[in-house]
């Protein structure tokens, strides 16, 4: 372990080998924190929930951060939240309670994750994306800045519904999704559409309010001269098939958990 300048750990906290926590860290009860990963300066870790202040007998949740995870400066993640191996986060993130991340997800700088959500591997957030409670995402989804995704159908009330995104979906910058929309599998929403029905497996929706264009097959690549989606066939930049043929790497053992 090493550590910088002034900093607050529990005596609770369980600290894997060879990690590096910041200045001015908090690191509250009941947090494992992975082997290899750091901790940059000025986090909280394991931040209790509103209960804690009103219930004497209140008990910090588990919270696991994976490990080779790298926490950015500002961060705050709430306690009861579980993040898989090579977590990575921007600056002044804020998770809240409950939050589930499967292996090497991206939260960008400034996203506010309202907690009770769950995201599978490799998720990439860009920045100054708010998600709110109960969304459900797949694993290689990728959401661009100042997306949102909202819960209450008739605010204000007490009915959080939050909605879903399956794998290898890609939700453009400055999108709204309304609560309970089901967006499938390799799916693309245009920039700045407010979305607000279902869209199907493969297919390109955009616009105020977001209705289907085409199949994702039919958007062609300039630089590829074929079509850019499904969007696998076309990056790989720091994804487990990167080098190789996405169909190839489907047929693997890591490949199959994904089929």
């Amino acid at each position: 372990m090493r550590f910088q300048g002034d900093y607050y750990i529990s005596e609770s906290t369980i600290i894997g080998r060879n990690v590096r926590i910041g200045q001015n860290a908090i690191i509250h009860e009941n947090v494992e924190i992975g082997d290899n990963s750091i901790i940059c300066e000025n986090c909280i870790i394991g931040e209790p929930e509103s209960e804690s202040y009103y219930n004497d007998s209140y008990k910090n949740p588990k919270t696991i951060i994976g490990s080779n995870s790298l926490i950015r400066s500002g961060t705050v993640i709430y306690s009861g939240s579980i993040f898989g191996e090579h977590f990575t986060t921007g600056n002044m993130a804020s998770i809240r309670e409950n939050s589930l991340f499967g292996k090497n997800c991206v939260v960008g700088t400034q996203c506010d994750i309202q907690g009770d959500v769950v995201f599978g591997d490799y998720c990439r957030l860009n920045s100054h994306i708010q998600i709110s409670k109960k969304c459900m995402f797949g694993n290689f989804v990728f959401i661009y800045p100042f997306v949102v995704f909202t819960n209450d159908p008739h605010p204000p009330s007490n009915q959080l519904i939050g909605s879903k995104v399956k794998d290898f979906s890609q939700i453009g910058a400055g999108s709204v999704v309304l609560p309970g929309v089901i967006i499938g599998k390799h799916c693309f929403v245009g920039a700045n559409s407010l979305v607000n029905k279902n869209v199907d497996d493969f297919e390109l929706h955009s616009g105020n309010p977001a209705v289907k264009i085409c199949n994702v097959n039919y958007v062609w690549s300039k630089e590829n001269k074929r079509p850019h989606y499904p969007w696998p066939y076309n990056f790989d930049r720091g994804l487990p098939w990167e080098g190789q043929n996405f169909d190839d790497w489907l047929k693997t053992e890591e490949g199959q958990r994904y089929v």
